[in-house]
């Protein structure tokens, strides 16, 4: 038997048990005893303080994009944990491996409304996979591993664990539970047969790649796959970076900022092979491109978890796979000797390639030129993070994304994601560039986490888009109410003189020429740098203008 341990050292040791090395956290007093077992174990966990637990639980989230592991959130009782949910929610629509760890009241005062006191296993149930309250500290190794298992084991999510803060003061002796490896599903010899067969009756396939699970070895297998069957690939909303954008196979991303023409390719396609997406409504453009529940193409759709299979769509195939098995299996696929849909492929790619070319842009600072600007500049191996709102749609539209991973970006369009998740993958990969899109309301959300990147020595290069507005839902309102527009206009500080004081190399970018000087000296600073981009409020999207949107639904009325 080991020896006793209070419950913030057993939990501290069954985190590091699982291979956990970083936990985010804003501090509370609920967990003390975990803080003060992290002290001694400082060497093998590392804690990260930020400064509001959403940007913590954000950074927790991308951690487990970026690794496939969970990443690690520690917050308080009631405001703490409340905070803490948006990044929970983001970590269940994005199907992202996570463990949040929340402290709760003493065990003697629970149910009495005490200080900051929520019923949290009623409040999480509905946003993860598995919550679990610990009584007692002998049962938190197996607690840990069980929602180690829960994050990891078929569609990846969240878990949740709420610890009592007396739980974490009382010794106990027990022992460490070893290091989960998950259980993945297979793809079944006669099901991929099916799955050739069907291939082969095709003659406009599409492959439909997105969805959580991926690593860099499944990514690469699976273009390997779609270039040796010449099968072209739409990646799913924010999941550019599962096929190397440059394969002759890759046709563009569905979502927000897709291209009509390859909407209309959705449609057109006899077939759709469906990996790793649960083909929800921003992929399906509200299930309109693929209709729901019998969809008119043929639809082999391999998901990790049964239950998903056919509860939306019934698919004329259905595998239950993790993606590197299935990955794995369809590479090794022979592909047949003729491939009748040669010209359907290369019609799909330059399709893309298309729309790759910028439209105008309106003011005196073009976002397609200075996207042109990044691309000329950035590795292979940048991680791109973005938030959500318009903005996103100029990295989405013109980013190159060659490696797994490599974007960062919610799919349940939370707003303020991009900077606590640049420094999340800033802390894990110091040497790789990582830049992070904000728009002007996104940023403030979570912009205090500059003082996290300062307290811990992390230097993302931030661009903050600013056309002094929430674009979207200006968007939105000039679309159905044209010229009746309310609280979305935008009273902004001076972004480069509040980054300059975090310590951060800032410059106010007004005009298209003055951005790449200011970019490359962005690159160079070695530490946290802010850019400033001033946008004229016209260029809305990357596609119209405000007032043609405007224009357009008041010749509507």
């Amino acid at each position: 038997m080991s020896q006793s341990r209070t419950g913030g050292e057993i939990l501290a040791d069954a985190l590091i048990a699982q291979g956990a090395d970083t936990v985010t956290c804003v501090p509370g007093e609920s967990f003390l005893p975990f803080l003060d077992a992290a002290w001694d174990r400082r060497d093998r966990l590392k804690i990260l303080a930020f400064r509001h637990e959403g940007g913590a639980a954000y950074a927790a989230e991308a951690h487990g994009k970026l690794t496939g592991r969970p990443g690690v959130c520690i917050v308080g009782r009631g405001p703490g944990a409340t905070h803490a949910s948006v990044g929970v929610h983001t970590a269940f629509q994005d199907s992202t491996p996570m463990v949040l760890l929340i402290g709760q009241v003493d065990r003697p005062i629970r149910g009495r409304e005490a200080f900051q006191e929520v019923e949290l296993a009623q409040m999480f149930l509905p946003l993860a996979k598995r919550v679990e309250e610990i009584t007692s500290p002998d049962r938190l190794p197996e607690a840990v591993a069980r929602a180690f298992a829960a994050a990891m084991g078929g569609r990846p999510g969240p878990a949740v664990l709420i610890l009592p803060e007396d739980m974490l003061a009382e010794r106990a002796q027990v022992a460490d539970v070893e290091r989960l490896v998950p259980a993945l599903p297979h793809p079944g010899p006669c099901r991929l047969e099916k799955m050739v067969d069907l291939l082969g009756q095709a003659q406009r396939p599409l492959m439909l790649v997105g969805g959580g699970g991926w690593n860099a070895e499944s990514a690469g297998l699976i273009t390997t796959f779609a270039e040796g069957w010449n099968l072209p690939v739409a990646a799913c909303f924010r999941r550019q970076d599962i096929i190397d954008n440059e394969s002759p196979s890759y046709g563009g991303e569905l979502g927000y900022s897709m291209a009509p023409s390859l909407g209309a390719r959705v449609k057109q396609a006899d077939l759709i092979l469906a990996v790793g997406t649960r083909l929800g409504d921003i992929d399906t453009a509200g299930y309109s491109l693929i209709e729901a529940p019998n969809p008119k193409q043929t639809l082999i759709h391999i998901f990790p978890e049964a239950e998903e299979l056919g509860r939306v769509y019934r698919p004329h195939l259905a595998i239950v796979s993790a993606m590197l098995p299935f990955a794995r299996r369809a590479a090794q696929l022979s592909p047949p000797t003729r491939i009748p849909w040669t010209d359907w492929a290369r019609s799909v790619r330059d399709d893309h390639l298309a729309n790759r070319i910028p439209n105008p842009c309106p003011g005196a600072l073009d976002m397609g030129q200075v996207m042109a600007e990044i691309e000329k500049r950035l590795p292979d191996d940048a991680i791109i993070c973005t938030g959500a709102g318009n903005y996103t749609g100029w990295p989405q539209r013109f980013h190159r994304f060659r490696r797994y991973p490599g974007q960062l970006a919610p799919a349940n369009g939370s707003m303020g994601y991009g900077l606590p998740a640049a420094l999340a993958a800033k802390s894990l990969h110091p040497d790789r560039i990582v830049l992070a899109f904000a728009g002007d309301g996104c940023f403030l959300m979570t912009g205090q986490e500059l003082a996290t990147a300062k307290l811990h020595g992390l230097a993302p290069v931030i661009l903050i888009v600013d056309n002094g507005m929430y674009g979207t839902i200006r968007m939105h309102q000039e679309a159905s109410h044209p010229g009746r527009t309310l609280a979305t206009d935008l009273a902004n500080p001076d972004f480069a003189a509040l980054a300059a004081s975090y310590g951060a190399w800032t410059a106010r970018v007004e005009r298209t020429e003055d951005f790449a000087p200011a970019f490359d000296q962005a690159l160079a600073a070695g530490r946290l740098a802010v850019l400033h981009l001033v946008m004229d409020p016209e260029a809305i999207t990357t596609r119209t203008t405000l007032s043609a949107i405007r224009d357009k639904a008041r010749a509507k009325a």
